[in-house]
């Protein structure tokens, strides 16, 4: 059965946005369409669609694929069916992203300006007059929110927090008291900025809650996915550097430094007062350590436990994380220990 795109993704997309968002070094071969009505997966898509070819895995399918344009790379040999045309670009994928934030702004149009009469919005915050406060939403005293700035219903902003210009809080993200939130973040539904860090003092057989009394500041254009947590410090800032993205279900501790442009998947943990350089990736389920230094451009895998420091630069895998050739030789060991108990045991029986 032909699966055409969901109705929502039905939106016209002009043909002239798109070879400008291609640039100059696009190819086009085949049959230009009119009017292209959607985006659809390679599999999905029907006529009026666009899709695209983003990994070369997915290559066959473009035969079969009813797209009216698909972006493939430069390279790419076959040829486009009837009806169809084949627009070449370096990156598909980046081309389609570009596209996409021009639909996102048709599919989900930002909201007017103002404050719905349902919100609660404190006399001495500061609000921009471009700002949007949707429906039950809260703003605290001498709260700051930025131009353009989009609260959605249920979005909580503390006493003295600031929210830089063109940010997006999805509804129930919250912001503690006296964070600083920088320009162009958004923050996913379920986002929780500033509470407290995990910090208790054991005398006897009672733990004692160690006041938090420091803030989160996260730099411009940081995204923070769905239901993840940036502690507030004991003293001092917890702090996400600029351009940093972050997944769902990812907790940062109390006074954890990140550095730009970090890639941390979901499920990951962070340790308080850990320190990631520039660039560092850190794959899902990872955990790291508290106090610990990981250099810039460092790569942690999947379901790793980082326990030491990582050096600049380096590749790290496994519990506890060693470099990620040591720890793939012990994975072909591991797999070969069957074979090397049954050789042991054949010698040890042949000398008795």
């Amino acid at each position: 059965m032909d699966v055409a795109a969901p109705f929502w993704m039905k939106i016209d997309i002009e043909y002239e946005l798109i070879l400008t968002l291609a640039g100059d070094k696009a190819l086009i071969e085949g049959e230009i369409p009119e009017k292209l009505t959607g985006i659809a997966s390679l599999g999905e898509a029907m006529p009026g669609d666009l899709s695209f070819l983003g990994n070369r895995k997915y290559r066959d399918q473009v035969a079969g694929c009813k797209a009216s344009l698909v972006l493939v790379p430069l390279d790419f040999k076959r040829k486009p069916q009837p009806g169809q045309a084949f627009l070449k670009v370096a990156d598909p994928s980046f081309l389609l992203a570009l596209i996409c934030r021009e639909a996102e702004r048709r599919l989900f149009p930002k909201p007017d300006a103002g404050i719905h009469p349902s919100a609660v919005v404190d006399p001495t915050a500061t609000v921009a007059t471009t700002a949007s406060i949707g429906p039950m939403a809260y703003v605290g005293p001498h709260a700051r929110i930025g131009e353009n700035v989009v609260l959605q219903s249920h979005v909580v902003v503390e006493a003295h927090a600031s929210i830089g210009e063109d940010s997006m809080l999805f509804s129930r993200s919250f912001v503690g008291a006296h964070c600083v939130i920088g320009a162009r973040n958004r923050l996913h539904p379920g986002v929780v900025i500033g509470a407290d860090g995990f910090g208790f003092a054991t005398m006897g057989e009672e733990h004692h809650r160690i006041p938090q009394v420091g803030n989160v500041e996260t730099e411009d254009d940081v995204d923070i996915g769905a239901n993840s947590a940036v502690d507030r410090a004991r003293f001092g800032s917890t702090r996400i550097g600029r351009g940093t993205k972050i997944d769902n279900l990812v907790q940062i501790a109390h006074n954890v430094q990140i550095g730009i442009g970090c890639l941390i998947v979901a499920q990951v943990g962070i340790s308080g007062s850990t320190q990631l350089g520039d660039f560092v990736i850190i794959g899902g389920q990872a955990g790291v350590a508290g106090h610990l230094n990981v250099g810039s451009k460092a790569r942690i895998a999947g379901q790793s436990g980082v326990s030491k420091d990582v050096e600049a630069g380096r590749t790290y895998g496994g519990i506890p994380a060693i470099p990620f050739n040591e720890y793939q030789r012990l994975n072909i060991l591991k797999r070969r220990l069957p074979e090397l108990f049954r050789a042991r045991e054949k010698g040890e029986s042949g000398r008795s």
